[in-house]
């Protein structure tokens, strides 16, 4: 390592100083394995070592990419590539997102590729944007978007502007293995601003997003009266400027920033993790700031921007909305406005929305009584943003797509999630409800009237020792003796067992999987006699087993408080009964 790493003198006296303590239990952990590709490309925490992010892993991985992309691109040198980073950084390693991205850059424009290097932080929708608007072959964005402040990632877009995944994930991972020794240029920051071969596609892109932007605003003269105040929060990423842009294409009044959280900064100081996912707790300056100014709309996107939390003052009291709850609604105004535009159009088949299979089944009941079509994906909005372009090219209309973890897509200028224009379309879904004398949350109970309540709980266990999660899951498939699983949990039976690890899926005929099989990650999910359905998988991005359970009523069913009771009861015999949280020393979710 030591003779690879000649440059960055921090990630070096890491390594020297766990050296001379003898740490060999940190040396191997940092130096004997290497990163793969997860849910959201190569993500690890900042720091020496072939395991973690640093300059030396950085510049090996786009060698390879460099390697892999030269084979499949024969005119990779007209392509050249997109490169965009967040504000993440990290003082004792010496790693930030800007210099990990800048030698991204100069390894490729080392090779005299193109390279279309931000120079300044963008969005991480920006950089797939980027890729289709330039005709890119490929796209890096750096960023761990929400993760802890300690790590950073490596994200992979492929020509079509979606993350990449099979084969194409494998066959760069073979590439990196063999680009391990850097080229000597490959150090050579300074290549970004002398080569001629560097553009910035700042402006251009900032300009083209949006414009295009406007595709999916449907009632810019409305939105300019309305008399609803919103509140944003940037979470010390990115969003602020894009955000306040996006609200101005819309006519939109310019949400109220919240001051403490509106710059860049690394170190994410007034949250306890910088995930808006995680509700009221990291929410509460954007709740106060929102009561003093009489806001009822609070917007909170992610550091890098990809993703979006949303709140509604009710009654005096603050609802964060769910993922899935905002799935339902997004997913309602995205087709209301489609119908609006296509009134002549009989036949819904061409229209599709997307969510992935541990996602609320909201979209699949609209699906069934409105007739468009619906698609189910692995979890990752890889799966997503490839599955649109496959849809695209047999002609169909995708007008939503989302995951439960608060990532959506409202149209289709971005093939992945975007929590930008996903701010603006629910400001605008506000504003239009309230002339009609609803809120999102009144609206929400309406859609869960024509399409049947889905009520559905989300959450996670922490687990830092894979042999632990292999051993749980493990258990799992060899209930009652080698291959059974549990045909009941606690009291509750079970009547269907669907493991996309392995392949299984007991509902089939052949009982064989439709989804694609995931080796390399844990999934398994159970279907109850009552109807609800629940999901343990493993994280692709942190150390997590989460789990996903939901009830889907009947149109008509009124009783939501007893289905949250059994939906309760369900979900912890689910988490007590399989896996054995204090017996496997799991922590349990803290926020």
């Amino acid at each position: 390592y030591l003779e690879s790493d000649r440059s960055n003198h921090r990630t070096r006296a890491q390594i020297e100083s766990l050296l001379h303590d003898g740490n060999v239990i940190e040396l191997q952990r940092r130096l004997c394995s290497r990163m793969s590709f997860g849910t959201a490309g190569l993500r690890a925490a900042m720091g020496a070592g072939f395991a973690l992010i640093n300059d030396l892993t950085i510049i090996q991985s786009t060698q390879g990419l460099y390697k892999y992309l030269s084979i499949y691109f024969p005119d990779l040198g007209k392509r050249g590539i997109v490169v965009g980073y967040d504000t993440r950084g990290q003082e004792a390693s010496g790693c930030t997102s800007e210099r990990l991205a800048k030698l991204t850059a100069a390894v490729m424009l080392s090779k005299d590729i193109p390279v279309y290097l931000f120079s300044t932080y963008v969005p991480t929708p920006f950089v797939p944007y980027a890729v289709k608007n330039l005709g890119a072959a490929a796209g890096v964005m750096l960023t761990a978007s929400h993760n802890p402040k300690e790590d950073n990632g490596y994200k992979v877009y492929w020509v079509n502007g979606a993350q990449i995944s099979a084969p194409h994930d494998k066959e760069i991972l073979k590439c990196i293995e063999e680009s391990l020794e850097p080229w000597p240029e490959s150090w050579n920051e300074n290549l970004c601003s002398s080569s001629p071969l560097r553009s910035d596609p700042l402006v251009c892109i900032s300009k083209c997003y949006m414009e295009e932007l406007t595709s999916v605003c449907f009632h810019r003269e409305l939105n300019a009266k309305t008399p609803l105040k919103f509140v944003h929060s940037a979470f010390h990423g990115v969003g602020h400027n894009y955000v306040q842009q996006a609200f101005a294409v819309f006519n939109l009044p310019p949400p109220i920033p919240v001051p403490e959280q509106k710059d860049p900064d690394s170190e994410f100081s007034t949250v306890s993790c910088p995930n808006p996912e995680e509700g009221e707790s990291v929410l509460e300056l954007s709740l106060r700031l929102a009561g003093k100014e009489g806001a009822t709309i609070v917007l909170a996107t992610d550091p890098d921007a990809d993703r979006l939390a949303v709140a509604e003052k009710c009654d005096n009291r603050w609802k964060v909305f769910t993922g899935n709850e905002m799935a339902a609604l997004l997913g309602w105004w995205m087709l209301l406005n489609w119908k609006d535009r296509h009134p002549e159009m009989v036949d819904m088949e061409s229209v599709c929305m997307l969510a992935t299979t541990v996602s609320s089944k909201i979209l699949k009941a609209f699906a069934q009584i409105e007739g468009f079509h619906f698609e189910e994906t692995l979890p990752g909005f890889k799966w997503i943003g490839n599955k649109i372009h496959e849809l695209e090219k047999k002609g169909k209309v995708v007008l939503f797509a989302f995951e439960e973890s608060i990532g959506f897509m409202c149209g289709s200028m971005v093939p992945d999630k975007d929590g930008v224009s996903a701010a603006a379309v629910v400001a605008e879904m506000a504003a239009y409800l309230n002339t009609k004398n609803l809120t999102l949350n009144r609206q929400l109970e309406n859609i869960y009237e024509i399409y049947g309540p889905h009520i559905s709980r989300t959450s996670y266990v922490i687990c830092h020792d894979p042999p632990t999660i292999k051993r749980i899951f493990s258990r799992l498939r060899n209930w009652n003796g080698k291959d059974e699983y549990p045909d009941s949990c606690g009291v509750y039976r079970i009547t269907h067992i669907r493991d996309v690890t392995t392949g299984y899926d007991s509902s089939q005929p052949d009982h064989k999987c439709v989804l694609p099989l995931t080796k390399n990650s844990q999934m398994v999910t159970f279907t109850f006699h009552s109807g609800i359905v629940a999901t343990l998988r493993t994280s692709g991005t942190e150390p997590k087993i989460k789990y996903y359970t939901e009830f889907c009523a009947l149109p008509g069913k009124r009783d939501v408080s007893s289905l949250e009771e059994e939906l309760q009861k369900v979900t912890t015999a689910l988490v007590e009964e399989f896996l054995e949280p204090d017996k496997n020393n799991l922590i349990r979710r803290s926020v």
